[in-house]
């Protein structure tokens, strides 16, 4: 049985990234003017990987003390646009079809430590694995599974 050829159009990860961290800072912050990008602090980024650090306060916490899901999902979210960013360039028009997570641990208020990892970069899509860490636990406190629809031509 024959094997197809891979589609041309198709990049498989890992790649180099279109930005650095300042480029990526930047757009974020030209893009989302009403603020909060400035929350990010972008540790790594390359190869179709992306960590980032997010200290987490007193208004990302539910009842419990514990950092709600929505601050992760945000997070997982956040991550997962800025690896795509990273890997295509300033296409402000990518955007989400689909986040799966998982909540394993509880979390803390404090530094949160996000990990995304390309797994597929495509000409329309993109799929990652994002997993998040708090400084006060052991393991990941959530992992994600994200998609993001790239539109045609850059958008």
């Amino acid at each position: 049985m024959a094997v197809d050829a891979p589609d041309a159009t198709v990049r498989e990860c890992p790649a180099m990234p279109a930005m650095t961290p300042a480029d990526l800072s930047a757009f974020l912050a030209r893009a989302f003017p009403q603020g909060g990008t400035e929350l990010f602090q972008i540790e790594t980024l390359g190869d179709g990987f992306v960590r980032f650090s997010y200290d987490a306060g007193e208004n990302d916490l539910r009842p419990g003390n514990t950092v709600s899901g929505p601050t992760l999902m945000m997070l997982s979210d956040t991550g997962m646009y800025m690896a795509v960013l990273a890997m295509i360039g300033p296409v402000a028009l990518a955007v989400t079809t689909n986040l799966n997570i998982n909540f394993l641990r509880k979390a803390h208020a404090g530094k949160l430590t996000v990990e995304v990892t390309i797994l597929k970069l495509g000409k329309r899509l993109a799929v990652g694995e994002v997993f998040v860490h708090s400084e006060h636990a052991k393991g990941p406190v959530s992992h994600a599974t994200v998609t993001y629809s790239i539109p045609p031509h850059g958008g």
